[in-house]
């Protein structure tokens, strides 16, 4: 037995053991547990294990591979049981060691082995290996929490479960992660499908939202990607409130919830609801939903258990921990797989056989011509759809109409008009079709105009106007005269359905026409609408005036016809008729009649000459005034005998004088003719001491006498002398002179030398009437006296009388004289007509006058007449506060201080304040529009709408700019009144008004559907989007992060954006909308909607998408398939996108971003909720502050909304557009885009080339010589030119440059006069800029001297002209030129086109150009842009680390070398040039890869025509023999022959007449003198030796030319060009950087190439005589003078009369030449192989040239990155879409 103490010991014994074993047991690290193995992908090897029981603190991951590998060792954290091998390699095999570390300690490895295979484990827990067939992605962070074999629900039942997953704060990221896993786990477990179990989530917090609906995906990896990618939401936790939410949203048929399928609702959530959850989850349970409640963490499991169905052990589930949720996973699946079962088949034994039955109460309503609609009541039972069929009742295939089954009604569209249809409806069940409901309707007539009205009617045009006619296609006008021939010249014009005004041209004058128009439906057509208007007559001048009328001239003046006339004839003729003179004018309004008869009536008439005829006749009469008399004739050296008579000339054409003298109390009278041009005459042999009277009348060239003047003087008296006693005679005054004259008084003169004299006694008396004599004395010493008072216009008898001492008279003197009548001013015109003033201007009368009385008063205006008086120094008067557009009459009376004269009168009328072409359009109910031409001066409209029945109005104030305004809630069926007044500063017009009635209200339908909320009233527009014109694209984001509240909240949003646009439409802003998730759906495209009702109709119409995020793709299918032509994008107009987004998308968004803002387009992003900042910024445009907006969620949209809508649509104003300048956007036009000058459109402009730029990596564009290339203005400029912008051209003039004048670019007006414009002058070596102010004054400003003279030198050249509103600045080449005042610009009309290159003597816009090349033409909306240039294109002035990359640029360095590139197109022959030195050898560079051979091309149509091709010039040959004697060459221009003057009478020359018309060819004249030398011209090719020709008289010598420039050679060497370029700007400043430029000058390679010529270089220094050159061609003629013979001096000759048509001139015309061979064939860019293409046309041979001289060794060889990829003649490759 044993004892006690050993009893006690056994007892012991165990027990300590087992505490030593739980002790050891205790310390020992805990192993990790099940190692797996997943093959991912062929490269991705996923390693996972299950986490050990107990503590430790990190892992230790040891693996290796064989054969070959060694082993790696790995740190991982506690938190990770995964590792993803990222270099696996299934050949190999793979060992692995996991052990958990604590501290020091280290557990026992748990190890694994996969090989190629299969997989196997080794050590103490073994395990097999799993090995996937499909390849799956990795769990997100490599962290796969299920550790166990998943349940799979293998049931045939199918249901419809949503998942409610709290997105709370409470949550957080991390763990939103690990719910994720768990809903991955929980999806994977059932057969998902459209067919199968549907599975829709929504996730709530503060407010619920719908992740995606049961219907949203067909597959169960669509769904468990849609779980990898839910967004965490954030917020409060409102449990009952999302219960609700998913009971009205998510268990609905349009949510995809299906009749008789199990319906799961599964809760997930980790704390208590902040509001009452019982009510809603009793709802749902009570609708037939399982309810199963998750709870996690500190979720209240109280309220988990009010939550869920029952029994509550299935279906209550609460988790510690978010890491543990995957415990639960295979329970919760196995109980709802179970509920699935079960609801099922309790669902089958309740089900009821379902009822079916036809439709009921046919009803059609809205019947139109095209349309209309079919209503029913419903079908009994679950109808799933209805079929409406229907077809015309005569013929016609059936058509059918599937509707929805929870509708009643169907529109049926695109019918025929007046045809009768046949109707059935079918209700659709599941598994059968109901009988038809059936019936029959017919369409009405086709809408025809109602409206048709002719305005606007001129002599060619008249504008047709007509009603808008809603569902038309297009409209078509037919309009004839109504003459006999009048089929013969019908016309017929076709127009968009947008449009309802048609300009009328080519009209006959005073013609009546009838215009006939219909409303076209495709292929149908409406009943005619007629109307009849006569064209006005051909317009004659107006308001003929005479003025400077002499007794042989006079001045005519009118005022001209506005527009259409080309000159005007003029035809006078005396009253009596037997001499009839005419002439054509020019455009002028004015001309000098010349050689006339004095005192002889004449009769004017002029014709306004136009291009169908001549208009009536404008006729007045005037008669020239008497011809004048001898001037101051006067007395001196007076002796006993004699003395002498002397005067002045009146007037040149005076051909004799005849002086006659007699005594004056009576006696023989002697007489004597003298010569015109004697001014002095001694009477001798004359009695002492007698008063004679001597008379002078001139005679004049017709033989007419002028009045008599005269003068009387006294002879001296002989003196007797006596012894003692001398007594002198007593005297007459001499030399009484009248003068000064007015018309009440004149001025007596005289000398006398004699001290006896004591006064005098002036009498004066009038000869007219019974005046008495009056008389005055004056003292001895003063020889003058002023009489007065006198009568105006009258002749005086005054005689001076000496009083001598003793007082005794002498002898009198008399002489006569006129006082001057009361004249009245003259030439009473008008000029700066204003809206409130105009000013009169008058020219004083010979008479002085005290001043000036000015009456003037409205003519048709019943309105008080207005006076004022200003004194007579003034001759001008400024009239103000006029009424606007009103003609008043004005009279101007000189004041004298014996009375008034005569009034003087003009009508003058003031500017219309107001605008015109005001019309309505978009008339509807309750709303209409009206639009107008605006006034270009406005500063604010006020625009007021009033009912003339009820007296209802509306009025708002506008600014200067608008155009339109629409006017909403109005009354239907009403007549309203519209009025503008337009303002300019203070100023206000009368009002322009018209009247319109509004439609009748719509006929409602009989069965409207119930709208979930009303739809909004139409936004007016804000005033910022009035002008904006662009194509606007907005991407909304669809995917399943937005919801379906939040998708509503962009729909309004969207609405609210486009109500602040103006007009919708192609005349004004096209909008189009996409939709994108994992792919973009278009809604609707630019051109689907033409006013702003359908689009808003539409917005509201767009449906939720839902899916992934892919940011990128959609904003390519924006560029591709929305911002095309075919799509409705337009040219000329700003292109913009706004992007909408929650998140960050899921694919690459930088590229296809930066590839549209390259390319123009003006991109705003706008994110909220999620989205990534950092990805707006690369998606939008820049810069970023304007361009990117962000808020928190879509209730703070509102707060960007306003400024959103101002930056859009600034950005999208047509005045001055977005584009890309430099990499950053600015205001402003690529004109060489919107000229077609891009390398995608350039091929289809007759006359124009691409060659290399100033780098070879540029295009360039040659204009050949009359390409004339144009566009329309309203294309171009359809708002007009900014008042300040910046022109900014890189051009080139080329050798054949001609030397006239040419605009380099310019715009014309529709009668082709020039508007603006900049133009070169090559002979004169100017630049021009003009344009016309805003008085509409033309002006210009000229710029010349050594900076601007660079720019003819031949190359390329950076101009800038920046014009302010106070001048022009001119930059070349980055350097101030000069800076000139102007005045500010007025604006342009749109009506006509813009041209590059035409030669200023061109007439119109059809006639030549000069050629030249052009590398960039932009039009910058800033003043600034001139500084900020750096001038990166010219090769002097890049810095490349100030300039972008060029284009197409790529990187190579001298060592290596690059792949070849495919083979070009065979170039053409060249002319062998000279060899140059073996270059030195390139390093070999490693063969490049060979590229793909590409897909045959379609064959491309035939090219045009392209230019002469040109060759490279070599050096001089050999000095040829002498040449034969050349022939004489052409004759030079024919000059302009006047006509034969009359003869006239000898005399010296007279002044140069003007130029006559053209007349017949007159006789040669003389060798002219030598011209000035001309500027060189290009080299030629040296032609072939001739023989010695005759030795030439020496040639004058020429002037120093200016010094030219290198030119440029346009080759495959591009340094060359740099080198040239350079020059320019190097030899003044930069010489030491000269050599190094040089020294990179490339070798010239082997390889024949085809290159284009430079400009002609410097000119070398003067040169030695040469020989005697040949006659030089016969000079222009000179302007042919009047032949006659030599007479006195002559006036200024009258403007030849056209003669006939000029014979051809000396010379013969040399033969056509011959075509030049075909343009040379570029080298495309590196591209892939393709096929070979069509044979080319065969050229002509090129002419051999002699062989040149050896040329100089070339520099060494260098690497040009600019010539990678570059630019070669003749080339065509497309780089994107230009829209």
């Amino acid at each position: 037995m044993f004892s006690a103490g050993k009893i006690r010991c056994c007892l012991w014994t165990p027990l300590v053991l087992l505490v030593l074993i739980s002790h050891l047991a205790q310390g020992q690290v805990p192993a990790p547990r099940r190692l797996r193995f997943k093959v991912l992908s062929p490269s991705k090897l996923l390693i996972s294990w299950k986490e050990p029981k107990g503590d430790f603190d990190s892992y230790l991951f040891l693996y290796n591979s064989t054969p070959g590998g060694q082993q790696r060792e790995i740190v991982i954290s506690k938190s990770d049981t995964k590792v993803l091998i990222t270099d696996y390699s299934p050949s190999k095999d793979y060992t692995v060691s996991v052990l958990s570390v604590r501290g020091g300690e280290q557990s026992r490895p748990l190890q694994g082995r996969h090989t190629a295979g299969g997989g196997e484990s080794d050590g103490e827990e073994r395990t097999t290996p799993e090995r996937l067939t499909e390849s799956v992605g990795p769990p997100e962070d490599d962290n796969e929490i299920s550790g166990v074999d998943q349940f799979v629900c293998h049931t045939e039942a199918i249901a419809d479960i949503v998942i409610l997953v709290d997105g709370s704060w409470s949550i957080g990221r991390l763990n939103f992660r690990l719910v994720r896993m768990f809903l991955e786990n929980l999806v994977d477990a059932f057969d998902v499908g459209f067919n199968k179990t549907r599975i829709g989530l929504a996730q709530y917090s503060g407010d619920p939202r719908i992740e995606w609906h049961l219907n949203a995906f067909s597959t169960k990896d669509a769904v468990i990607d849609a779980v990898k990618n839910l967004p965490y939401k954030g917020g409060n936790t409102l449990t009952g409130l999302a219960l609700t939410y998913i009971l009205e949203n998510c268990f609905k048929p349009e949510s995809g919830s299906r009749l008789g399928v199990p319906k799961i609702g599964i809760l997930v959530t980790d704390g208590k609801s902040q509001d009452d959850v019982i009510p809603p989850a009793a709802s749902l349970r009570n609708a037939g939903i399982e309810l199963f409640a998750i709870g996690v963490k500190n979720a209240d499991e109280n309220e988990l258990l009010s939550i869920a169905s029952e029994p509550e052990n299935t279906h209550v589930y609460n988790v510690a921990d978010f890491n543990i949720m995957s415990s639960i996973v295979e329970g919760l699946t196995r109980t709802v797989c179970e509920q699935v079962e079960q609801q099922e088949n309790d669902i089958k034994q309740k089900h009821i056989p379902e009822k079916i039955g036809a439709p009921l109460e046919l009803l059609t309503s809205e019947v139109t011509a095209r349309s209309f609609r079919v209503s029913w009541s419903h079908a009994p039972g679950n109808v799933e759809k209805y079929r409406v069929l229907y077809y015309p009742a005569n013929e016609g295939e059936p058509q059918e109409a599937v509707v929805d089954g929870s509708k009643t009604s169907a529109v049926l569209q695109h019918l025929r008009s007046l045809t009768e249809y046949q109707l059935a409806v079918f209700a659709v069940y599941a598994n059968e079709a109901s009988e038809a409901l059936r019936g029959s309707e017919r369409t009405l007539d086709l809408p025809a105009v109602t409206t048709l009205q002719l305005l606007d009617v001129t002599h060619s045009t008249m504008k047709a106007r007509w009603n808008r006619v809603e569902g038309v296609s297009g409209y078509m006008l037919l309009y004839a005269p109504l003459t006999d021939d009048g089929d013969l010249v019908k016309k017929e014009v076709e127009v968009l359905d947008t449009v309802t005004e048609l300009e009328l041209d080519g009209l006959t004058p005073q013609t009546e026409y009838t215009v006939t128009i219909y409303a076209v439906y495709g292929e149908e057509a409406s009943d005619p609408m007629t109307n009849q208007k006569f064209t006005l007559p051909l317009s004659p001048p107006s308001n003929l005036q005479f003025s400077d009328i002499t007794h042989n001239s006079a001045h005519i003046s009118w005022a001209p016809v506005p527009t259409g006339v080309t000159g005007y004839r003029i035809v006078w003729v005396k009253t009596d008729g037997l001499v009839t003179q005419e002439v054509e004018v020019g455009p002028d309004n004015s001309y000098d009649l010349s050689e006339l008869s004095s005192l002889m009536e004449y009769s004017v008439a002029i014709f306004a000459l136009y291009k169908e005829g001549q208009s009536e006749a404008l006729t007045d009469r005037f008669t020239t005034t008497p011809v004048p008399g001898p001037l101051d004739l006067r007395s001196s050296n007076v002796g006993t005998d004699r003395f002498q008579v002397s005067w002045d000339h009146s007037a040149n054409d005076i051909v004799l004088y005849r002086l006659s003298w007699a005594p004056f109390t009576g006696g023989d009278t002697k007489e004597v003719v003298l010569s015109g041009i004697d001014n002095r005459y001694t009477l001798i042999g004359l009695s002492p001491s007698t008063e004679y009277e001597a008379m002078l009348t001139a005679v004049f060239k017709d033989e007419s006498e002028s009045d008599t003047v005269s003068v009387i003087e006294t002879t001296l008296a002989e003196t007797t002398t006596i012894a003692t006693t001398t007594t002198a005679a007593r005297q007459a005054v001499r030399n009484l002179l009248l003068r000064d004259e007015t018309t009440q008084s004149m001025e007596a003169s005289w000398k006398l030398q004699d001290p006896r004299v004591e006064s005098y006694r002036v009498s004066y008396a009038g000869l007219r009437g019974n005046h008495r004599e009056e008389s005055v004395l004056v003292p001895g010493v003063q020889m003058r006296a002023v009489l007065q008072p006198l009568l105006s216009d009258t002749q005086y008898k005054v005689t001076v009388t000496p009083v001598y001492t003793d007082g005794q008279d002498g002898l009198s003197v008399s002489a006569f004289g006129f006082t001057l009548p009361l004249l009245s001013p003259g030439n009473l015109r008008v000029s700066e007509e204003w809206y409130d003033r105009l000013r009169v201007t008058w020219d004083p009368p010979e008479s002085p006058t005290v001043g000036y009385r000015i009456v003037y008063q409205p003519v048709n205006v019943p309105a008080p007449f207005s006076e004022t008086t200003v004194g007579d120094d003034v001759n001008s008067m400024l009239l103000l506060s006029l009424l606007s557009g009103t003609e008043y009459s004005v009279q101007v009376t000189a004041s004298y201080p014996a009375g008034q004269s005569e009034p003087l009168l003009v009508n003058a009328k003031t500017l219309f304040l107001g605008v015109s072409g005001m019309s309505t359009y978009q008339v509807r109910p309750n709303s209409l529009c009206v639009q107008w031409q605006p006034l270009l001066r406005a500063t604010l409209y006020r625009v007021s709408i009033q009912s003339t029945l009820n007296g209802q109005r509306q009025e708002v104030s506008l600014g200067g700019g608008a155009s339109r305004q629409c006017f909403y809630d109005l009354t239907p069926s009403s007549q309203y009144q519209i009025s503008i007044h337009t303002q300019m500063q203070q100023l206000e017009g009368p009002s322009v008004s018209i009247t319109d009635m509004t439609l009748p209200a719509p006929t409602q339908a009989p069965t409207e559907l119930p709208a979930t909320e009303p739809p909004p009233t139409i936004p007016p527009a804000k005033e910022v989007c009035r002008e904006a014109k662009a194509d606007l694209a907005f991407l909304v984001d669809g995917s399943w992060s937005i919801g379906d509240d939040n998708f509503m909240k962009i729909t309004r949003f969207l609405y609210s954006t486009m109500g602040s646009l103006d007009l919708i439409g192609p005349d004004g802003t096209q909008v189009a909308i996409a939709q994108f998730s994992d792919d973009a759906r278009t809604e609707f495209q630019l051109s689907s909607h033409g006013n702003k009702e359908a689009l808003l109709e539409a917005i509201q119409k767009i449906r939720y998408k839902g899916g992934n995020t892919k940011t990128g793709r959609a904003i390519k299918h924006v560029k591709e398939s929305i911002f095309t032509p075919e799509a409705g994008a337009r040219r000329g107009v700003p292109k913009v996108l706004v992007v909408l987004t929650d998140g960050r998308s899921q694919d690459e968004v930088n590229k296809v971003s930066k590839e549209m803002q390259m390319d123009g387009y003006i991109i705003f992003a706008i994110g909220f909720a999620d989205a990534d900042y950092g990805e707006l910024v690369n998606i939008a445009s820049k810069p970023s502050d304007r361009h990117v907006f962000f808020v928190d969620d879509l209730d703070a949209v509102k707060k960007i909304e306003e400024q959103l809508i101002t930056f859009v649509c600034e950005a999208a104003t047509a005045t001055c557009p977005s584009v890309l300048m430099g990499g950053n956007p600015m205001a402003g036009f690529h004109m060489m885009e919107k000229f077609g000058l891009v390398e995608k459109e350039y091929s289809t402009i007759a006359g124009v080339s691409l060659e290399p730029g100033s780098f070879n990596s540029f295009p360039c564009y040659r204009l050949h010589r009359d390409a004339l290339v144009s566009q329309p203005t309203k294309y171009l400029h359809p708002e007009g030119l900014p008042f300040e912008y910046t022109i900014s051209m890189m051009l080139r003039l080329l050798p054949e440059t001609p030397e006239e004048p040419f605009a380099l670019w310019e715009i014309l007006n529709s009668d082709d006069e020039p508007l603006v414009g900049l133009i070169l002058d090559n002979s004169g070596k100017t630049l021009t800029f003009f344009n016309h102010d805003y008085k509409g004054d033309f002006q210009t400003v000229t710029f010349e001297g050594t900076e601007i003279k660079k720019i003819f030198h031949g190359s390329f050249h950076k101009l800038h002209v920046t014009i302010s509103k106070t001048s022009v600045k001119v930059v070349l080449d980055c350097s101030a030129v000069g800076e000139k005042s102007v005045s500010a610009a007025g604006n342009i009309t749109t009506d006509g086109v813009e041209i590059l290159g035409r030669m200023i003597q061109s007439r119109g816009r059809r006639d030549d150009s000069a050629p030249f090349q052009l590398q960039m033409f932009d039009i910058i909306c800033s003043t600034s842009w001139a500084s900020r240039d750096k001038c990166c294109e010219l090769p002097a002035f890049r810095v490349e680390e100030q300039c972008p990359s060029m284009p197409h640029a790529c990187t190579c360095s001298q060592e290596s070398k690059g792949p070849p590139g495919p083979s070009g197109p065979p170039g053409g022959p060249g002319i062998r040039g000279a060899r140059g030195d073996r270059g030195e050898s390139g390093v070999t560079g490693p063969q490049g890869p060979v590229g793909e051979i590409g897909p045959s091309g379609p064959s491309g149509p035939p090219g045009p025509q392209g230019p002469s091709g040109l060759s490279i010039q070599g050096p001089p040959g050999a000095p040829g023999g002498k040449g034969e004697r050349g022939e004489i060459g052409p004759a030079g221009q024919m000059g302009v022959p006047g006509s034969s003057g009359s003869p006239g009478r000898d005399g010296p020359p007279g002044t140069r007449g003007l130029p006559g018309n053209s007349g017949p060819q007159g006789r040669q004249g003389p060798p002219g003198p030598a011209g000035s030398p001309g500027a060189p011209g290009a080299h030629g090719p040296v032609g072939s030796a001739g023989t010695q020709g005759d030795q030439g008289l020496p040639g004058p010598s020429g002037t120093k030319g200016d010094k030219g420039e290198r030119g440029d050679v346009q080759s495959q060497a591009a340094v060359r060009a740099i080198a040239r370029q350079v020059c320019e700007q190097l030899i003044q400043s930069h010489l030491s950087r000269y050599n190094s430029i040089l020294n990179q000058i490339p070798v010239q390679s082997a390889t024949s190439v085809r290159t284009v010529p430079g400009p002609p270089g410097e000119p070398g220094r003067r040169g030695s005589p040469g020989p005697q050159g040949e006659p030089g061609p016969a000079g222009r003629p000179g302007f042919p003078g009047a032949s006659g013979q030599n007479g006195s001096p002559g006036e200024r000759g009258l403007l030849g009369e056209k003669g006939e048509r000029g014979s051809p001139g000396i010379g013969s015309q040399g033969p056509r030449g011959q075509s030049g061979p075909p343009g040379l064939p570029g080298e495309g860019r590196t591209g892939s192989q393709g096929p070979p293409g069509r044979p080319g046309n065969t050229g002509t041979p090129g002419r051999s040239g002699n062989p040149g001289a050896p040329g100089a060794a070339g520099p060494p060889g260098y690497c040009d990155h600019n010539s990678c990829l570059g630019y070669n003649v003749g080339v065509q490759q497309d780089y994107g879409n230009d829209y």
